[in-house]
């Protein structure tokens, strides 16, 4: 049976995904991408074959997606993120109409068709307010594990306003908020809804169609999660390990090729 692999290269992480013919997920790996995009690229599809227990030449097909796709000099093609992440939360929830990505230095918000086919989408790579660097750069001020933040947020018995959408006022906010003795978890609990916020504001230009799954290594946030749910009012998929999905779309396609 042939085998398909997709990567997925972003600016925080790169992950390799193989699927086979039955377009069954065989392993995964996510690993830290790090100053050099090509070393990741490999080092990830490295782990993901050991992962699988398969030799390299049993992989057919090797698609590369995401923001250092083109450092990908092994790859058989190189196809948008957007598109893979339409593929791969289809595959996952087929039912799926609008994917809501987080990563790490931009967001994006997509609307799709039967079979993932992409209708419209709104990004933004301009600013990292929004993303999973803006979040470690909040967790690193307020000195808590990146990891922690969805459940203190989840736990905390008030809520602190983070007034500012931008990066580097938004950390001096929290600097001054932290020096007033505002609770961690409510300071958190803020930083989340002016993240949801962010990407709401995207979601209402696209317009909103169920249902709704979200991609990316934020879904892993369920403070973040839950806000978006509130907004939204109703639930949002969200796969056991959301970081692969734009990994899976892109393997999809060189099963495609």
């Amino acid at each position: 049976m042939n085998l398909f692999a997709g990567i997925d290269v972003g600016s925080l992480s790169t992950d390799c995904v193989i699927i086979n013919e039955k377009e069954e997920i065989l392993s995964y790996s996510i690993t830290e991408t790090g100053a050099n995009s090509t070393e990741s690229a490999e080092k990830s599809f490295e782990e993901a074959l050991v992962r699988a227990a398969v030799q390299r030449d049993r992989v057919k097909r090797i698609v590369a997606t995401g923001y250092g796709r083109i450092s990908v000099p092994f790859a058989d093609k190189k196809v948008t993120e957007i598109s893979c992440h339409a593929l791969g939360a289809c595959k996952l929830f087929p039912d799926t109409r609008t994917v809501v990505d987080i990563g790490g230095q931009d967001s994006k918000v997509i609307r799709v068709g039967p079979g993932g086919k992409v209708l419209d989408f709104t990004m933004n790579d301009k600013c990292a307010a929004g993303t999973g660097r803006f979040l470690e750069v909040m967790a690193a001020k307020l000195k808590v594990p990146l990891n922690e933040m969805g459940t203190l947020s989840m736990g905390a018995n008030g809520e602190v306003r983070i007034s500012s959408v931008c990066t580097v006022f938004a950390e001096s906010e929290v600097i001054s908020l932290v020096a007033q003795n505002h609770p961690k978890e409510e300071i958190i609990r803020g930083i989340h809804r002016a993240i949801v916020n962010r990407v709401w504001s995207m979601v209402k230009t696209l317009g909103v169609k169920r249902e709704v799954t979200m991609s990316g290594g934020v879904a892993k946030n369920q403070g973040v999660v839950a806000f978006l749910e509130e907004k939204l009012g109703h639930p949002v998929r969200v796969y056991k390990e959301p970081q692969i999905v734009g990994g899976l779309g892109a393997a999809l396609h060189a099963k495609g090729l």
